[in-house]
């Protein structure tokens, strides 16, 4: 499986949370807490937002994230106020930039921790599902970026909490159509550069790790000697595959099959379900 951070607030230095917090995405990629294996090492990518500019960038290579200097060079050198960070390890896909997260089209960003159960099986059905003006945008071979077209052509660019869930349910009605009885694993996170959406869902109900950051003002009480705390403003908050440290009260796991949307303003939390997935 794969782990992720998702970032969204005051604008900082992408190595203030990939490198620096005790227990860093950069550490998680050498050893895992909750993953499933313990190093994730089948390359990675950033994707970030930056002010006046129409489509967010994105950095992805092949190597392992703990040693590329590429990766440290940008990390200390971008700042944003809206990123996503992924490190990979294959559920049996090819290892190359193609399939590398997050994905970007248009404006929007993807990434996903998870799997399509013998999606050799199903991703001929799938495939065909997607809308043949974006089937050529499709340049990897992942279950994660087929998800992600799926997800646009059902409707992603307009209501993101209903194509995710037509797009779950669409996986879940062709993986049992070839006798899978769990098709589908998932915690992903997608934006469109203003909001941030983040999901947590199993066919069997038994997920992989989710974890969103307590609000800040908060934390400044429980911590003021924190530093961190006292760079960043109230709307910050993180979506992370696993916790980046021990700090008591700073982490809380998102619920089975549900979804967040963070937003300025009011955060919220809801529940999610797969409806049909037909267009």
């Amino acid at each position: 499986m794969c782990r992720w951070i998702a970032y969204s607030g005051t604008p900082i230095l992408l190595s203030r949370v990939l490198f620096e917090p005790q227990h860093s995405l950069i550490d998680q990629s050498l050893h895992s807490r909750l993953g499933v294996e313990t190093t994730n090492g089948d390359g990675f990518g950033v994707g970030w937002y930056a002010e006046d500019l129409d489509t967010p960038a994105v950095v992805r290579d092949v190597g392992p994230a703990w040693n590329n200097r590429n990766l440290q060079e940008v990390a200390h050198h971008v700042r944003s106020g809206l990123f996503f960070a992924h490190i990979r390890a294959t559920t049996g896909t090819a290892v190359q930039q193609t399939n590398c997260h997050p994905f970007r089209w248009d404006r929007w960003l993807w990434m996903h921790n998870g799997v399509i159960n013998d999606f050799p099986r199903l991703r001929r059905d799938l495939a065909l599902a997607v809308d043949p003006a974006l089937y050529p945008e499709i340049e990897g071979s992942t279950d994660s970026e087929l998800m992600f077209y799926l997800a646009l052509t059902l409707g992603l660019t307009d209501d993101p909490p209903d194509a995710v869930a037509r797009m779950a349910g669409l996986i879940e009605e062709t993986g049992h159509k070839h006798g899978v009885r769990h098709p589908l694993q998932m915690t992903l996170a997608v934006s469109d550069g203003d909001r941030l959406w983040a999901f947590r869902y199993s066919s069997e109900g038994s997920s992989r790790s989710l974890y969103y950051s307590s609000r800040v003002d908060s934390l400044r009480a429980l911590h003021p000697d924190a530093a961190f705390l006292r760079e960043v403003g109230e709307e910050t908050r993180l979506v992370v595959s696993e916790p980046l440290g021990d700090l008591p009260g700073a982490w809380n796991e998102v619920p089975e099959s549900s979804y967040g949307i963070v937003h300025p303003g009011q955060d919220t939390l809801h529940a999610f379900q797969p409806r049909p997935g037909h267009r």
